[in-house]
């Protein structure tokens, strides 16, 4: 926490994670941009275009060592008031109107950003055998009479049993309320003096929606609630299609970037809980309204809804205090699946809309998890299978149809970005590529937003779309390896004097070993980009704990090696299979059955909000899948000393060595790109 009294503070920017020192007095425009947060500002700062809105964050946030409050900024002037009061703008600052006067955590909106987040959202195909828990059937009711002494819904309950063999059938009371609007509408009257109605049936026990005459439109959505990212599919529950998909950073980054961070932020904020579930619940609310306005559809249109995510963010999108989970024994306030009504949560969908939520394995493998294995399916192969759902939590499953282990591994966030000198969530100048010339030790590489490579060297200024504003989560994998493979690194981590001798670009700061990647020239701001020791050790510290855990499941299951491996998650997506092996972040594998598959956890979502048969079988899996303790087995730690090496201090790696042993030596430093598909409207995010 800086002093009151210093002239430097520090000022951490959501969800971007850039932080860094500001003076006093800096003006927070300039101050963003310095740590290569782009705003937009089309007035040039004069407080009229608005662009520039940012939100101050209040509280204590002891990940980020720092208090944050509204009067650690300049107080608002007559020109930016005006502005806030003519656009009915409350809770928000100007930046170009304020100045820095003390420690600050500052959320950019998306709205504001320049450099717009990248997120990963596209839905993969998969088959799905439709079979929903919400079913439309038409049934065809008699008229109400005077000698007929029963109710209208009364009426109803006997055709659709009469029609549909629906017995018993229960109505919920809202969908009652408007029962005999329904019947009174034009459109249910029919020749014969009866009336037509399409019911909306969930799991053939209660109506949840009346329309009168013949309506197909049902819709579903599944929504994984990641803890950087929310990823909500619409889709159509007659045919399986997904009709739309939005996405959005998770709010809860900005009270901490990892779990255990908000896990913590509940605990010493008194409305911190309830503070992280109000704004979950607002992103998918706000989702859900995008993705239906996409097609023309109200949010009141969705009428079941199915949430995944790991325990800490079920807990908290369910409104239950996380605390239990930031120790041991790590007990969730519930593993069970939860079938609930959606408004229950504050979601304004349908009122009588259906919410499912999946079950949880153990205490930090939850109904994500059970997402994965439903949409990965390990459990109906013959070959020996591992996936890993990589996050700032890796959970990871091994086995095939005799039997399933799982574990958590603590990763950390250094995967996305975070506790990187220059790391970033992914957004548009972002480092995603490296290559670095193993003779000369020259870097080129990629950022998002520019398809071509960049190489440091001297010359016309690259374009500005071109430079780097810093360094993402597959970004920093790449250049760790790299720098291994170029020698710069040696294989315990170590910033080697041979390769300072070599080039320039390897140098010390102090006594800490760094490389440059990036000059002033090349970047957004001005300043080097450069990874240095500690970045390298962050990067080996998240990797260990990552093949430990996989290490110890081979170990519980009896096996030496892996058939096939599928690499879930956003990020788990964008990482290139070579380098992950090159790091030691994988076991050896036949790289050709090393496969990306995407935001697994969604897909599996969309299968359970598909299929009814599939919720149960997630409920079958969480009790059947073997969970394996990595906090509690000794040799968790001996494997983690020994993964720290690059790739492995013993593990062999033959598939590797072919690899590399195969290329010629210009090649050494360049394995090969691994193309992947554009996600549908947008590039997706690799890095967080």
């Amino acid at each position: 926490m800086t002093d009151s009294g210093s002239n430097t503070f520090q000022l951490v920017l959501m969800p971007s994670g850039r932080r860094g020192a500001v003076a006093r007095g800096t003006n927070l425009l300039d101050a963003s941009r310095s740590l290569g947060v782009d705003l937009e500002s089309i007035c040039g700062g004069r407080q009229t275009c608005g662009k520039c809105q940012v939100i101050v964050e209040e509280g204590q946030f002891a990940k980020h060592a720092l208090t944050s409050v509204a009067d650690h900024l300049t107080p608002i002037g007559d020109v930016e008031r005006a502005y806030l009061e003519k656009n009915g703008i409350a809770g928000r600052r100007l930046a170009c109107a304020a100045e820095v006067t003390g420690d600050l955590l500052v959320t950019v909106p998306e709205e504001s950003q320049a450099r717009k987040q990248i997120i990963a959202k596209a839905a993969t195909e998969r088959a799905i055998e439709v079979h929903p828990a919400v079913r439309l059937v038409y049934v065809e009711t008699e008229a109400a009479t005077l000698g007929d002494h029963r109710g209208d819904w009364e009426r109803l309950q006997q055709a659709a049993a009469e029609q549909w063999k629906l017995e018993n059938l229960t109505i919920d009371l809202r969908t009652l309320r408007g029962l005999q609007t329904s019947l009174r509408r034009r459109e249910a009257y029919l020749a014969n003096g009866r009336h037509g109605l399409s019911l909306a049936v969930w799991r053939e026990r209660e109506v949840i929606r009346v329309e009168p005459g013949y309506a197909e439109g049902a819709y579903g959505l599944a929504v994984d609630v990641g803890s950087t990212t929310v990823v909500a599919h619409l889709c159509d529950l007659r045919t399986g299609a997904v009709l739309a998909t939005e996405a959005a950073m998770n709010p809860q980054v900005r009270y901490g970037e990892d779990l255990m961070s908000r896990v913590s932020y509940g605990m010493t904020e008194p409305q911190g809980v309830d503070r992280m579930h109000r704004a979950v619940i607002r992103t998918i609310q706000d989702l859900a309204e995008k993705a239906a306005a996409s097609i023309g559809r109200p949010a009141e249109a969705i009428l079941d809804v199915v949430l995944v995510g790991n325990t800490v963010m079920q807990h908290l999108f369910l409104g239950i205090d996380p605390v239990e989970l930031g120790g041991a024994p790590f007990a969730p306030a519930s593993s069970s699946p939860y079938d609930l009504k959606a408004r229950d949560l504050g979601l304004a969908f349908h009122p009588a809309a259906r919410l499912h939520v999946l079950p949880c394995i153990a205490g930090h493998v939850g109904a994500d998890h059970v997402a994965v294995l439903l949409a990965e399916a390990p459990h109906q192969r013959d070959e020996m299978s591992l996936v890993i759902d990589v996050g700032t939590n890796a959970e990871i499953s091994l086995g095939n149809r005799e039997e399933v282990l799982c574990a958590s591994s603590p990763t950390g966030p250094a995967f996305e970005g975070a506790q990187i000198t220059h790391g970033q969530r992914a957004a548009s100048g972002a480092i995603e590529r490296v290559r670095i010339d193993p003779e000369t030790l020259e870097p080129r590489w990629r950022v998002i937003g520019w398809d071509d490579w960049v190489t440091a060297e001297a010359g016309p200024p690259i374009p500005e779309a071109a430079r780097a504003t810093g360094i993402c989560g597959s970004g920093i994998i790449e250049v760790v390896a790299e720098m291994f493979l170029t020698g710069i690194l040696s294989s315990d981590g170590r910033v080697q004097e041979a390769a300072a001798r070599r080039s320039s670009r390897v140098r010390w700061n102090g006594r800490t070993g760094e490389y440059l990647l990036a000059g002033p020239r090349e970047t957004a701001t001005g300043s080097e980009i450069v990874v240095t020791q500690n970045d390298v050790r962050a990067i080996q510290l998240a990797k260990a704990a990552l093949y430990a855990g996989v290490k110890l499941l081979m170990a519980h299951r009896g096996v030496r090696q892996v058939s096939r491996i599928s690499l879930a998650g956003a990020f788990g997506s964008y990482i290139d299979p070579l380098h992950a092996m090159v790091l030691g972040m994988i076991p050896d594998c036949d790289l050709d059955r090393v496969a990306a598959v995407g935001n697994a956890a969604g897909d599996g979502a969309r299968i359970a909000l598909l299929s009814d048969e599939q919720r149960a079988e997630g409920e079958r899996l969480a009790g059947w899948v073997r969970h394996v303790q990595t906090a509690t087995e000794p040799a968790f730690q001996d494997e983690f000393v020994s993964a720290m090496a690059i790739p492995h201090a013993s593990d062999p790696f033959p598939h590797l060595e072919d690899i590399l042993a195969s290329r010629p030596s210009d090649e050494k430093a360049a394995p090969r790109e691994r193309r992947r598909a554009k996600p549908v409207g947008s590039r997706g995010q690799h890095g967080g």
